[in-house]
């Protein structure tokens, strides 16, 4: 069935669910090999097309340069060689990964004379609701089909070019390797209505998975009658103990910072422990202002180096996603931890120490889903953690926690073997 996206929204949004629905089906008979042969054939196409998408991804560039999109969210919209590469990649990256469909998890032995085990099997169909990111819809559709999910993908509307032309190379390569084309469906269609639609379908839609802006994930989660799993902003800290090496934490800060600021995982506020800040703040300020970083300050901060601002709770609740970081003197470790506790989004945190004591209480007691031991934040990644690709990050606990790869894809399901087992 064709269907038309210029037509009825809510009819176009049921039309895609259903065909996805359809190829979720089919795609339970598919094995490893195939489906393997089909992110193969994916990552082919996506190379083979990348000037084509580069050509849809200026359009979309210009016209958000028009609209007066900022630097970061640009520098998410814009796929170069590099980002079309890496997308490729993350498809051949899933293709070497380990499918946990069918996986037998446990199994035991009941009086009565039967066994009960749990295997895994694929959520269904997953409709995910993204904005900027147009190589989403690559690692999106790539993950959610190696866990034996089909995908209804909507991405922003600046960034309608880019994703359909990675989603004509998508689907045919799933088409050249016998695997069913429908199994992601990209909706074509800039109008606001077909998120109202997509998340009210909850008879063909089995979990909605939202990657954006707050005001993104709080519409999803008030409209929505299917289950959200959410991914909030990263407020990340990276908190600098009064026994940590300094050299090696100016680097880490820096890192976290500049590295790439448009990121999620990207710092947004350092803490610095109150006995060696007088040390280390020009220390890293001096770098950090290298990079063109402007800095937000506590009193504290300012006393020690100049700072742009002094930082306010406001600030400390901002996901700047810019070269603007908040700097905080804390009076020790517990103080941190409960700067991290109000301000933080459970998404990454760090210490860097040279206490392995200190290490493993902030281990224990800083709730997020990635915490970093001497470490950068911009490692929080599922193809940095080998996980392959991710489809986010999730900063709640049911039903994943942090970078989501194949696995957190599916679900268990209980299996009874018995030989004529009966219940007296």
């Amino acid at each position: 069935m064709t269907l038309d996206p210029k037509g009825d929204v809510a009819a176009y949004v049921r039309g895609a669910a259903e065909q996805a629905r359809a190829a979720a089906r089919r795609l339970t008979a598919l094995d490893t090999e195939r489906k393997n042969e089909a992110l193969q054939s994916m990552a082919a196409l996506i190379r083979l097309q990348s000037g084509v998408i580069q050509e849809k991804n200026q359009l979309d560039l210009e016209a958000g340069r028009a609209k007066g999109l900022s630097e970061a969210l640009l520098d998410r919209l814009e796929l170069t060689d590099k980002r079309i590469e890496s997308m490729a990649q993350g498809l051949e990256e899933i293709a070497q990964m380990r499918d946990p469909v069918g996986e037998v998890v446990s199994q035991w032995r009941r009086p009565g004379g039967f066994e009960v085990g749990r295997i895994r099997i694929p959520l269904g169909v997953i409709g995910i609701i993204y904005e900027s990111r147009p190589n989403v819809t690559a690692d999106a559709a790539g993950l959610c089909f190696k866990a034996g999910n089909a995908t209804l993908l909507r991405g922003g509307s600046e960034a309608i070019h880019s994703n359909t032309a990675i989603a004509v190379a998508v689907r045919q390569g799933l088409e050249k390797a016998g695997a069913p084309a429908d199994a992601v469906q990209v909706l074509e269609t800039t109008d606001r209505a077909a998120v109202g639609a997509m998340l009210k379908l909850n008879d063909l839609i089995d979990v909605i998975i939202p990657r954006g802006g707050k005001g993104l994930i709080k519409r999803v989660v008030e409209e929505s009658t299917i289950p959200v799993i959410k991914h909030y902003e990263g407020i990340c800290h990276t908190f600098i103990h009064r026994e940590a090496d300094l050299e090696m934490a100016v680097k880490i800060a820096v890192n976290a910072k500049v590295q790439r600021p448009g990121t999620c995982n990207a710092m947004e506020t350092l803490l610095v422990d109150a006995p060696i800040a007088g040390e280390f703040l020009p220390k890293v300020a001096e770098a950090l202002k290298a990079h063109g970083v402007t800095l937000y300050g506590c009193a504290k901060t300012g006393a020690i180096i100049p700072v742009d601002k002094q930082a306010t709770e406001e600030d400390y609740r901002s996901e700047f996603l810019a070269l603007t970081l908040n700097v905080r003197v804390v009076q020790d470790m517990d103080e941190a931890m409960d700067h991290i506790a109000a301000f933080g989004s459970r998404h990454t945190d760090g210490i860097v120490t040279r206490s392995y004591a200190a290490a493993r209480r902030f281990v224990r007691e800083v709730d997020s889903s990635s915490v970093m031991v001497n470490a950068s934040s911009r490692l929080a990644d599922g193809g940095v953690y080998g996980l392959g690709a991710e489809i986010g990050i999730s900063t709640d606990k049911l039903h994943a926690y942090g970078p989501m790869g194949v696995e957190e894809l599916t679900t268990k399901k209980f299996v009874v073997y018995g030989n004529g087992a009966l219940r007296t």
